[in-house]
């Protein structure tokens, strides 16, 4: 909109133009805020290179040296069949028009009426362009598949893993993203989970939550892998790790930030808690191992890096800088003794736990976000719900997205396995998945 103060300084004629403004400003197409525009276009970039390269050679470093291309190959590839999903039906299903607290309608069915004039709004009166919105969802959409695989690495078809995403995008992801994310503005239904007044400021359920109780389901239905628990199965690579997680941190400012859809101060506020949350996680992950009997690792300052990334992503507009430290400092704990204890107690094999630190650092950080997004915690919040209230709220949110994630991906395993079957041969296990799924070696 014109500057007032130009319009002011024009007498007589100023004075008329802003009389008149509404009744043009209102007939006028809005226009996407070019720096918005840009930093979204940025963000979307920086979400994009969590994929590959940086969850593909985080998971890669992780598995053992036969298995390293099949799973950089497995991620990259369910990241660009998810792309293509959502730009054919994915997109219309989560934020097309709706009446429906669960999922969206079909009027955008291979972008249908999207066009480079058309906008997405934000959460102010400004715009996007929706193409741009449509990619920024796009990434998200990408990543949280390819994180489930976690889980099942260096024993899962590649043909499964393929059919697998296509179903579990299209009866988990999509779904739980409209019932967490969706507005229906004057007139509309709003998805379940926002309207109930759920906190999600970047995927906390729709990401983290969903694909590491998707990676628990799927790793138990699979099965172990031969020699698990026995065999020792060290990561083959963690300088292959570090520099993933590395680009993982440094893209997960895209995935927090950009969710503000603006570059503002709350944008500004989840940059900083996607800083200092993360900080204390690794090191706090170190000094668990320390307490624990075992020497500060490498792996250790890795896998907290990346447990405080996804504790702070609900939280990261919604909470103050100290309320981000303490969130990322608990949930590196917690998500420790998940991966050390209760892993091995309960005895599935979750190979790069994608559940110990997703799943259980989802679930933290979504519920500690109900009461630290109040101001007593220093939180942005401006009281008018309590923090029991929140919190309930919070609760209620986790469960609906764990039931309907296990329920979910139970199916999309099962198909999975009736049209191409699940598991290699295990002759192709013991040779490793490179050779015998791709015919190459990550190593020659």
């Amino acid at each position: 909109m014109m500057n007032r103060k130009i319009l002011g300084g024009l007498g007589v004629l100023g004075t008329a133009l802003l009389a008149a403004a509404p009744a043009w400003a209102a007939d006028a197409a809005p226009v996407p805020n070019p720096g918005n525009n840009a930093w979204m276009m940025t963000s979307t970039v920086l979400v994009m290179m969590m994929i590959l390269p940086g969850l593909a050679l985080f998971y890669g470093g992780l598995t053992r040296s036969k298995n390293m291309l099949s799973t950089m190959t497995q991620v990259g590839a369910a990241g660009a069949l998810g792309m293509l999903l959502w730009i054919m039906y994915g997109y219309t299903m989560a934020f097309g028009g709706s009446n429906n607290a669960f999922i969206s309608d079909f009027s955008k069915l291979f972008l249908r009426g999207v066009t480079s004039a058309s906008t997405a709004a934000t959460f102010s009166d400004e715009v996007i362009s929706e193409y741009v919105f449509i990619c920024f969802q796009m990434t998200f959409a990408a990543i949280t598949g390819a994180l489930v695989f976690g889980a099942t690495v260096e024993r899962m078809k590649f043909s499964a893993a393929m059919v697998f995403i296509i179903i579990w995008s299209t009866i988990v992801y999509y779904p739980i993203a409209h019932m967490v994310w969706f507005a229906g503005g004057e007139g509309g239904v709003d998805g379940l989970m926002f309207g109930w007044g759920a906190l999600d400021f970047a995927g906390g359920t729709v990401v983290h939550i969903n694909a590491g109780v998707s990676a628990l389901v799927a790793a138990l239905i699979l099965g172990k892998r031969i020699g698990y628990p026995t065999e020792p199965m060290p990561p083959h690579s963690l300088v292959m790790t570090m520099i993933g997680t590395g680009l993982l941190w440094v893209g997960w400012f895209g995935f927090n930030a950009g969710s503000e859809l603006e570059a503002d101060g709350t944008a500004g506020l989840a940059m900083i808690n996607t800083f200092v949350a993360t900080a204390a996680a690794g090191l706090f992950w170190m000094l668990a191992e320390r307490l624990a009997g075992h020497k500060g690792s490498a792996l250790g300052f890795c896998s907290g890096i990346v447990a405080g990334l996804v504790a702070v992503t609900p939280a990261a507009g919604n909470v103050g800088p100290f309320g981000a430290v303490v969130l990322g400092a608990v949930a590196s704990v917690i998500c420790f003794f998940a991966v050390s204890k209760l892993k091995p107690m309960l005895g599935y094999d979750d190979a790069l736990d994608a559940f110990g630190v997703h799943g259980i650092g989802g679930m933290i950080g979504a519920i500690a976000t109900g009461f630290l997004h109040d101001p007593f915690f220093g939180g942005p919040g401006d009281g008018s719900v309590s923090m029991g209230a929140q919190t309930l709220i919070q609760v209620e949110a986790v469960l609906v997205s764990v039931v309907w994630a296990a329920i979910g991906t139970t199916i999309a395993i099962f198909v999975a396995k009736a049209l191409t079957g699940l598991r290699v041969a295990p002759e192709v296990e013991q040779e490793g998945l490179d050779i015998g799924e791709h015919g190459e070696r990550a190593y020659n």
